[in-house]
């Protein structure tokens, strides 16, 4: 069993060439998860595993199962006088329970550095609606956008769809507020097509967002790195295989394609770099982001969203355009590991009493 909780003095010590002893830093890696996201999370881990310099780490995979049960007995105790001799985490959870702040806050409990945003951005950028809420603060570009219930759908459909209408048209798009890879969205063309779409998406979450969509709009991503002075990648253009990026184009349609750096011109590739930092900051987000924005055939700029544990799979954007600006995979590992004990050393200096 193992309990995890923040020990530097652990680290696992290693000789090198010159016969200096280096420490090995003893890292938890969590994947699996409750979520809908449970197969990318499986997939995006094993990956981010095999590409850790094992000079520098010893890895241990801890996988949370589909029932929340943890494999080999592994739990997170929450108390920080137990000593679990882990150093740091990093968690590759996509999705509720992972992405959404859940992990983060028992972490923070434990006393345990891990990898990515803390507790409220993780949470904030995890629900499309308290995200875009942010979003529209820090005066970002936006689509025009309503949220949806459960139990207004449930108490009166036919106004729920006059309200959408009314306020967005059609063509619009239905996606879980709480859920990311795609994974229950729907693009609606007309109202016949509206009640199938928001069932589907109501089988994810409770709560939906519902999106103007624009014609043939190009989707651009932005990679973002860091802690307090947040750097911005190149930028990659998805050409989905599909008729919008879903789960099924996004991790096995070989059809779908990613053109890095995506071509765009100087002044509007400035810009969207600019406004994906701005998001990443607008969360209070820290180690890693992936921004997704659309853009229109007059070039207008519209953001999407942020996502806070992005895919680290072998054809995931957030790597391959880091790998474009010149970071290679395992170096891009080591400084959100760095970024993670960063964050952790400032939270540390904080004051815990009022005395």
């Amino acid at each position: 069993m193992y309990v995890l909780r923040w020990m530097q003095s652990s680290c696992v010590t290693t000789e090198n060439d010159g016969g200096i002893r280096m420490a090995k830093l003893r890292l938890g890696v969590l994947y699996g998860g409750r979520s809908g996201e449970h197969e990318v999370s499986l997939v995006s881990a094993r990956s981010v595993m095999e590409a850790l310099d094992p000079e520098k780490y010893e890895v241990i995979p801890i996988k949370i199962n589909k029932d929340g049960s943890w494999d080999g007995d592994l739990i997170i105790q929450p108390d920080p006088s137990i000593d679990s001799g882990l150093d740091v985490v990093f968690p590759v959870l996509h999705g509720p329970f992972g992405e959404d702040g859940t992990i983060q806050g028992l972490l923070e409990l434990a006393n345990i550095p891990y990898v990515g945003g803390g507790v409220a951005s993780s949470g904030a950028a995890m629900d499309k609606a308290l995200m875009r809420s942010l979003f529209a603060q820090a005066q970002l570009p936006l689509l025009n956008w309503e949220v949806v219930f459960h139990y207004e759908w449930a108490q009166d459909p036919e106004q729920v769809r006059h309200r959408l209408e009314q306020s967005l048209g059609y063509p619009i798009f239905v996606k879980p507020a709480n859920l990311g890879s795609s994974v229950g969205i729907s693009k609606v063309k007309s109202g016949n097509e509206l009640g199938e779409a928001i069932e589907y998406a109501l089988l994810y979450d409770r709560k939906l967002v519902i999106e103007q969509s624009l014609v043939n709009a190009r989707e651009i991503e932005c990679s973002i790195l860091g802690h307090n002075r947040p750097e911005a990648s190149v930028l990659g253009e998805i050409i989905p295989a599909h008729e919008f990026y879903d789960y099924e184009a996004k991790y096995h349609n070989e059809e779908s394609r990613l053109i890095i750096p995506a071509p765009l011109g100087e002044k509007i590739t400035s810009k969207i770099r600019d406004y994906a930092t701005k998001a990443f900051q607008a969360v209070d987000c820290s180690g890693m982001g992936r921004v997704d924005f659309f853009v229109d055939s007059q070039e207008n700029i519209f953001l999407n969203e942020i996502n806070t544990i992005p895919g680290f799979t072998q054809i995931s954007m957030y790597p391959k355009l880091w790998q474009e600006s010149g970071l290679a995979y395992s170096t891009l590992l080591d400084k959100l590991i760095e970024f993670a004990l960063e964050k952790h050393e400032e939270r540390a200096k904080l004051r815990t009493s009022a005395i």
